[in-house]
């Protein structure tokens, strides 16, 4: 194995535009624009559900509009230019929480696992030659969305602390020979790294957890970093379409917060299914030690 390792780094380092170009009709013949739309919309259906059952939550240990700002935060990455208004929808149904009874709390943990469900159904598709060596248990697949829920809101959790600390270390100033040297960019800097750190942690969780079977944390690792630097470039970009070109609230409305969620939602899908596809193509290619011309999936 460790030959058939070195042998297939080699020609990946060897041939990086060829193993791209591999993985992009892998990624084609998987149908994995069709994947992405599905994750997408299951993921805008979770999303809302998701965020009041953390707030609710965590509300009880950290003040509430420390929690929104981070939340808002972590929104600005996840769907880039709208996290405002998710934020403020969000802030009026926990102010009344107190309507919230026990059929809508179950519907909302029932809507906050989809997308994850979905998820693995569609890395199932990309990690079939996974799938085909080893399955696993139904109770598994249905208790594994709530326990990474669970794992997500501890996170935030986590980063409310932390971001907390850092801002506060923004506010202040020191002393250098006379000169009073002000740390917001310091902290700016340190919490825009910190963000990227979390982002590549949660890409790579995904990676190692939802899919049948489990790759090595360098593979996981591999695939994260790629999809975290493709989607850092492509939020930017979204940022400043809809902010100068787009002429996407003159066609829907008020429907525009939600087509701009769900169109970030969905490149954000296809980049985290590409980021798999790379590592099922260097698994595929460490067993064959070349690379095979992909079949298209069929159903049926």
């Amino acid at each position: 194995m460790g030959i058939r390792f070195g042998r297939s780094f080699r020609s990946v380092a060897g041939h990086p535009v060829d193993f791209v170009a591999h993985t992009i009709r892998a990624f084609r013949a998987n149908q994995g624009l069709l994947l992405a739309g599905a994750v997408a919309y299951y993921a805008l259906l979770s999303i809302v559900p998701l965020l009041i059952l953390v707030v609710i939550a965590l509300s009880h240990i950290v003040e509430r509009q420390m929690l929104l700002e981070t939340l808002g935060r972590l929104l600005e990455w996840l769907v880039p230019g709208q996290a405002g208004a998710l934020v403020r929808e969000l802030s009026n149904f926990v102010t009344h929480r107190s309507r919230v009874g026990w059929l809508l709390f179950v519907t909302m943990v029932f809507f906050s696992s989809l997308a994850f469900t979905v998820l693995e159904n569609a890395m199932s598709l990309i990690f079939v030659h996974r799938v085909v060596d080893r399955g696993r248990h139904r109770i598994v697949s249905a208790i594994l969305p709530y326990c990474y829920c669970l794992s997500l809101g501890l996170g935030v959790l986590i980063v409310t602390l932390v971001s907390t600390g850092l801002n506060a270390v923004g506010a202040t100033s020191i002393d250098v020979f006379g000169w009073r040297l002000s740390l917001s960019g310091v902290s700016r800097g340190l919490l825009y790294l910190f963000g990227l750190a979390g982002e590549i942690f949660v890409l790579t969780s995904v990676y190692l957890v939802i899919p049948v079977g489990r790759p090595t944390i360098k593979h996981a690792l591999f695939g994260a970093i790629t999809a975290a630097l493709l989607w850092e470039v492509t939020r930017h970009v979204l940022v400043w379409y809809f902010a100068t070109l787009s002429q996407v609230s003159v066609v829907y409305g008020s429907l525009t917060t939600a087509i701009i969620v769900l169109f970030s939602l969905e490149a954000l899908a296809t980049l985290l299914l590409f980021g798999a596809q790379l590592i099922a193509e260097y698994e595929r290619l460490i067993v064959d030690a070349h690379l095979k011309e992909p079949s298209p999936f069929e159903l049926g």
